[in-house]
């Protein structure tokens, strides 16, 4: 009897992050782009990952502001994007219309997400990171950015819910607007854990190309390696009282935490044990799997074998973050940081297919 050849199974590459001296020592790839809605620079970190040359950044909301200095070298423009033009930015980049190859903008999705009130709260001033202003119009001063610089091409992400029920006039306005400003425009759903995160975190990406030029908007495809838990947190420095909040043995929660298994939420235990639905969403996290959608709100998801919520140095890890990127403020501000970052290893992932599809083949 003959023997059955195999095929030898390919060995899987540990969860690696490089140190932020690493990210800058990257050589650039000649390629430039222009920030806007930065937060902690989450993007623009992905995109100096994948070699981009980072020349304009700009973020409103003061928190966010400090950490992006700490940790970034790019121009800051601390004003409302409302007050910024098209020729002011250019004018920073050192570009004219038309040359600059990338604008990058994450407008605020709260007045948009499932997890909010959605059109309950469309044209209204709301409190939003310490300051209040009106979020669910912002999409269209980046609109009128994409118009007045005129970018080879653009990338926007948001939440998926943009295209979902209420919200859906919305993304078909906001897609025809693009397009009306001479882009070729698509619009992709893509997930962290498919990009090297080890975090299942849905978010939507609109790609947009110049219809003066030939290519088309292109979005990567799924990685093979898939990261759990545990696997990205090999490592990690420990949990201490300062960076992580830990249960009160005379709490509920901490009741409920010893009554659920990993991968399970606390809201199903607490209809058990008292009748009452509470503590929507919080969970013990699974290590075999990625980590859910880390949220800003609410530190909402529980190591499996300590009763606490996640550190931030393990929030930091499941988001894609170096372990030396800094962050300031209390422990739920550096969360809430976290929670509204683009994970960096994601706009890596975009960086490159933009690079590689589109600006390559101009």
């Amino acid at each position: 009897m003959g023997r059955c050849a195999t095929l030898a199974t390919p060995l899987k590459r540990p969860y690696t992050l490089p140190t932020m001296k690493e990210v800058e020592s990257i050589e650039t790839n000649g390629y430039t782009v222009a920030s806007t809605f930065s937060g902690a620079g989450g993007s623009c970190l992905g995109y100096r990952l994948a070699g981009f040359d980072i020349r304009y950044a700009n973020e409103f909301i003061p928190a966010a502001q400090e950490v992006y200095r700490l940790n970034h070298k790019a121009y800051l423009d601390e004003r409302d994007i409302r007050e910024v033009t098209g020729a002011e930015i250019l004018e920073v980049c050192n570009l004219k219309k038309g040359e600059l190859d990338l604008l990058d903008g994450s407008p605020p999705c709260v007045a948009f997400s499932i997890a909010g009130k959605r059109d309950k709260v469309w044209g209204q001033h709301r409190k939003y990171s310490g300051r209040r202003q009106q979020v669910d119009d912002l999409f269209y001063e980046f609109i009128r950015l994409i118009s007045e610089i005129q970018p080879k091409t653009f990338v926007v992400e948001n939440v998926p819910a943009l295209a979902e029920g209420k919200a859906k006039g919305h993304f078909k306005i906001i897609h025809k607007a693009m397009s009306d400003i001479g882009y070729k425009v698509s619009a992709r759903v893509l997930d962290a854990s498919a990009l090297g995160v080890p975090q299942k975190r849905r978010r939507l990406f609109f790609v947009g190309v110049r219809k003066d030029l030939t290519p088309a908007p292109a979005f990567p495809l799924p990685q093979r390696e898939r990261y759990s838990v545990e696997e990205a947190l090999i490592g990690v420095a420990p949990a201490t009282e300062e960076n992580a909040h830990w249960l009160n043995p005379e709490t509920k929660m901490y009741q409920f935490w010893h009554h659920i298994k990993p991968g399970e939420k606390f809201q199903d235990i607490g209809m058990k044990i008292d009748g009452k639905l509470r503590y929507y969403n919080h969970r013990k996290i699974d290590p075999k799997k990625p980590a859910p959608t880390i949220v800003q709100g609410s530190e909402d998801v529980y190591h499996w074998l300590e009763p606490r919520a996640l550190s931030i140095p393990e929030v930091k890890r499941l988001s894609s973050f170096p372990d030396d990127f800094k962050l300031t403020g209390s422990r739920a501000k550096q969360w809430e940081r976290m929670g509204r970052a683009v994970p960096p290893l994601v706009m890596k992932a975009v960086a490159k297919t933009v690079k590689e599809e589109i600006l390559d083949a101009c």
